[in-house]
Parts: structure tokens; sequence; C-alpha cells
């Protein structure tokens, strides 16, 4: 069966979109490629698929995300990649994650939760 659809964008509402834009730019080393008053498209210089597009809305965060980003160390331990994150403007958050879970659970600047996992890139089977 032939694949009918491929996921081309990542939306993410935000009160200030500058900022989040800002800040997952720096988190996977990503570029701005369009902006425009409805807001801002990220992506990889490549420009391969998909992106992220953060738009802005008037309201702030209230609830837990049901959708977030899990993302690995690359090159690096994953301690040095939480302080990396950390110093960017992360902060830890609480979404209900017990004390034995393996990755850490971290908010951007605007509080919309992603993780961490404990495992590198280049821990993972198969990595070349």
């Amino acid at each position: 069966m032939a694949m009918t659809s491929r996921l081309a964008s990542i939306t993410i509402d935000a009160t200030n979109p500058s900022v989040v834009a800002d800040f997952w730019c720096a988190v996977l080393g990503w570029q701005v490629i369009e902006e425009d008053d409805e807001g801002i498209g990220i992506g990889p210089s490549d420009q391969a698929w998909p992106s992220l597009e953060v738009f802005a809305v008037p309201e702030a965060k209230s609830v837990k995300n049901r959708l977030h980003f899990d993302l690995r160390a690359d090159g690096v331990s994953t301690a040095v990649e939480l302080e990396r994150l950390l110093g960017l403007g992360a902060r830890r958050t609480e979404v209900g994650q017990g004390p034995e879970v393996s990755w850490v659970v971290l908010a951007d600047p605007e509080g919309n939760e992603f993780c961490l996992l404990s495992r590198t890139v280049q821990d993972l089977p198969n990595h070349e």
C-alpha cells in the first residue's frame, strides 16, 4: 500500500512566537525558514520535513500537553545536553512522572513539555 500522507510540520501555539521559535532553533540547531504576522516557521538548513510552526495565540498554556517531543543527546552525554538545554531557557517540570523514570521532563519558555531521554543517539542499536 502506498503512503498517502507525510508529516509536514508540527505546530506550537505561543503568546510570544519569537521567544519559542528562538528557543527551538537553538535546541535543534535549526533556523527560521519563514516568518509573517501569524507565525514563524523553523527547520533544518536543508529544509527537510517536518518543520516547526510557531503561531501566535492570545491565551497562555493552561494544561499538560497531549503531544510532546522526545529528544536524545547527539554527540555529547545526556548530562551535558541537559545542562545546555537548561542554559537555553528550558526548565524542569513535573507532569506526574515518578522518581524512577529514566528521562527528564522539561518545559520550553512558554511551558510546553518535552523530554530528554536517557540514551544518546550514539547509544541506540544500529547507529552508524
